[in-house]
């Protein structure tokens, strides 16, 4: 997709050298996929907080996710 942004241009050199990327797109497209990825991350966390897992007492971590 192409996109026109009005974007600071330190914050561009910014995402360009912590991602040390040779373009803007592929320095902007590592920093939006790494933002989703918090995202969801951070939402997969709360389903956490709100289900935790349940491991019972006795029972072998490995033994529980071969057979679900």
């Amino acid at each position: 997709m192409k996109v026109t942004a009005i974007i600071a241009d330190e914050l561009v050199y910014n995402v360009k050298a912590y991602t040390r990327s040779a373009t803007v797109t592929e320095a902007i497209t590592i920093a939006l996929k790494d933002w989703v990825d918090i995202h969801n991350i951070k939402e997969l966390n709360e389903q956490i907080r709100q289900n935790p897992i349940d491991i019972k007492n006795g029972h072998n971590i490995r033994e529980i996710n071969r057979t679900s």
